[in-house]
């Protein structure tokens, strides 16, 4: 299995700079580079990284995306002097041109090539190019926006002809349209295009038409151009999670890409005197993970834009902490997302529901323009900050914030607690052999399931589950699974041991016959159930969320749409401490889909998950524990939409849910 993360960074790329003033082209400096690389190196994070050399690219592999006459312009300014560059410059938007540019871009572009041949060959897994001049303006005959060679797209060009790859997703999250991209893939169905973008109805640069929402892509590649365009700065972390998880994580997982490529533009962060938004850097984080996720972790990162170089290098390390497998840190701010961005995403998924299984059902409709809220409409008016300002202001603040997420990552990854038979379906796991939970206090945590002290055996097995979780909760493990001859008692434990602990946040995703368990602990515990009969007790309240499918519903196109439409938004709304998933007797749950649920739930609570796995449900061990461990699974690839009855109980739980828990929400109907 593939493993590791590679670096693309190479000085000489710095060499491309603007030789003139000009107000429009000045913002993006060779600092960029040195700043982002200073920054991983202050982290440690460059020695974790597996250093892969650039190259140039060769004429063949830039002309798969370029002309040879746009090719050859770029060339001659080898030789020009500096009016002659200025002169050239003036024939294209906001760009700057340099004896070394020529140089830079084959280096640029070659470098990516470089990271890609890296993941796709299995000497890495994922990795980051730190590259410029950027690319994703850049079109076949034409520099614009700062970019020469469109790097991401010869990329996917070069994978598709040299891997043989029919499906590659581009993900753009820089705060400018890439139309470079969208155009050379408009009518290509292999490459899925997704970009966010500050819009203002058509306001910002680079103020096209087809950069809206209902810009889908033409001819055979309909439905394959995913435009979301922001219309008012000021968008925060749950506008940007939002869109991942009510747009481009559905449709992605639909299109099961072979591979990923980042269009990973850092002016969509706090502080840019572009964007103007207010992501934070670990916002990048979560993100990432996310992408993670999906084939088989095959992750290209290429830098695009950013140009508040601590915010820019803030965030390319969190970037890479994410592919290197650390913690991904809790996201700063209330999670909820702001009218503007809900009614972006219900526009961009009406428009994309004829193409999209995912989005067959949704019962989206599009809002039309005249009722869309423009900036400032019906709020008082605040004077505007200088950019200088701001950027002051954004270096106090991440002077601080940042702080907070340096955590050390803790020493094991994943432990266990499991019967001597079963420690060799464990070998990467850390065993629980002591008790750090003294006597008396797991006498006082069984002593309401009186009925099982009898049991020595399971009282055995529930005071190391009660160890386990101590040292999850101490930090010293970051996870952990626990074998149990009663899913449901070892449950109770665990939950109100987090609460005595000091834990105000626990989500409990329950499977199979868990008994009856009915704990909210004044709002510190949400748990969902998913089995094939209805509890004993249903309260179905904003804490307690039951889904009662049979097993023949128990598949993995049901459990995706419900993980990404259901699950995750209201984790993500509720930004829990910890996650416990219990698996009682009768889980009929798919292997795939426990392993994908693992995954992604790491991504909250500092990736703090205890699993409880009932003696009788074995199969899901050494799953969690793979998943726990970072191994890749295969990509779940729906084949089907799901169930119509999956749909209404989800979309029922949805509307009654969404009031309280509002990253819920994808419509503002």
């Amino acid at each position: 299995m593939a493993s590791g993360t590679a670096l693309i960074y190479d000085g000489e790329m710095m060499s491309h700079k603007l030789l003139w003033e000009d107000t429009e082209c000045d913002i993006e400096v060779p600092e960029r580079l040195s700043a982002s690389y200073e920054q991983l190196r202050q982290y440690n994070l460059v020695e974790r990284c597996v250093r892969v050399p650039v190259r140039e690219a060769t004429v063949d592999e830039i002309t798969l995306v370029h002309s040879q006459e746009y090719l050859e312009v770029i060339k001659s300014t080898q030789s020009m002097n500096e009016d002659e560059l200025r002169n050239t410059s003036m024939n294209y938007d906001c760009v700057f041109l340099h004896p070394n540019s020529y140089r830079c871009a084959k280096l640029a572009a070659g470098g990516t090539l470089q990271l890609v041949d890296s993941v796709m060959s299995g000497k890495v897994l994922n990795g980051m190019a730190l590259v410029r001049p950027p690319g994703h303006h850049s079109q076949r005959n034409l520099a614009n926006g700062f970019c020469l060679f469109n790097n991401v797209a010869i990329a996917a060009e070069y994978a598709k002809k040299k891997y043989n790859l029919q499906r590659i997703l581009i993900v753009d999250w820089d705060i400018h349209h890439g139309q470079g991209i969208q155009y050379i893939f408009e009518e290509d169905p292999s490459v899925l295009y997704f970009s966010w973008h500050l819009y203002q109805h058509q306001e910002f640069w680079p103020k096209l038409r087809e950069s809206d929402f209902d810009a889908v892509g033409k001819g055979d590649g309909t439905g394959f151009n995913i435009n979301v365009p922001w219309n008012k700065v000021g968008m925060e972390n749950a506008d940007y999670i939002a869109a991942f998880l009510h747009v481009l994580l559905p449709i992605a997982f639909e299109f099961n890409p072979e591979l990923i490529l980042i269009s990973s533009g850092y002016d969509s962060a706090i502080g840019d005197p572009e964007g103007k938004m207010c992501a934070t850097p670990e916002c990048y984080a979560h993100l990432t993970h996310f992408l993670m996720q999906l084939a088989n972790g095959k992750c290209c990162v290429v830098l695009e834009g950013g140009y508040h170089m601590r915010s820019l290098s803030e965030s390319v390390c969190m970037t890479v902490k994410t592919l290197l497998g650390d913690p991904v840190p809790q996201l700063h701010g209330e999670m909820v997302p702001c009218f503007s961005a809900v009614e972006t995403i219900q526009n961009v998924r009406a428009a994309h529901k004829p193409y999209w299984k995912c989005l067959a059902f949704s019962g989206s409709s599009i809002v039309q323009a005249a009722n869309t809220r423009r900036q400032g409409s019906g709020e008082a008016a605040t004077p505007a900050k200088t950019n200088s300002e701001v950027a002051i202001e954004t270096d106090i603040f991440l002077q601080s914030h940042m702080k907070s997420f340096l955590f050390p990552a803790p020493p094991v990854i994943a432990a266990a607690v499991v019967s001597e038979n079963n420690t060799l379906l464990l070998p990467k796991c850390m065993l629980v052999h002591e008790d750090t939970v003294p006597a008396k206090e797991a006498q006082a945590h069984l002593s309401f399931h009186k009925e099982l002290m009898e049991d020595e055996i399971d009282t055995y097995l529930l005071t190391k589950t009660l160890s386990l979780l101590n040292t999850i909760l101490q930090k010293q493990v970051r996870s952990g699974i626990s074998e149990c001859l009663s899913a449901s008692a070892a449950a109770v434990v665990a939950l109100k041991h987090c609460i005595r602990f000091g834990l105000n946040r626990v989500l409990h995703i329950m499977f199979g016959d868990v008994g009856g368990i009915h704990l909210n602990e004044e709002g510190k515990i949400i748990s969902i159930r998913i089995s094939e009969n209805q509890p004993s007790q249903t309260a179905n309240s904003k804490y307690e969320i039951s889904l009662n499918w049979k097993e023949d519903l128990q598949t993995d196109d049901n459990f995706v749409y419900t993980l990404l439409s259901l699950i995750l938004p209201l984790a993500y709304s509720f930004q829990p401490e910890l996650t416990v998933i219990t698996f009682g007797p009768e889980s009929k749950i798919t292997i795939s889909s426990i392993a994908l649920l693992t995954k992604l739930m790491q991504g909250l609570g500092e990736g703090g998950i205890l699993a409880l796995i009932q003696d009788t449900e074995l199969k899901y061990l050494k799953t969690v524990a793979e998943a726990l461990l970072g191994v890749n699974t295969p990509a779940i690839a729906p084949n089907s939409a799901a169930a119509e009855v999956v749909i209404q109980a989800v979309e029922e739980q949805r509307h009654n849910l969404q009031t309280e828990w509002k990253m819920l929400r994808c419509s503002v109907d």
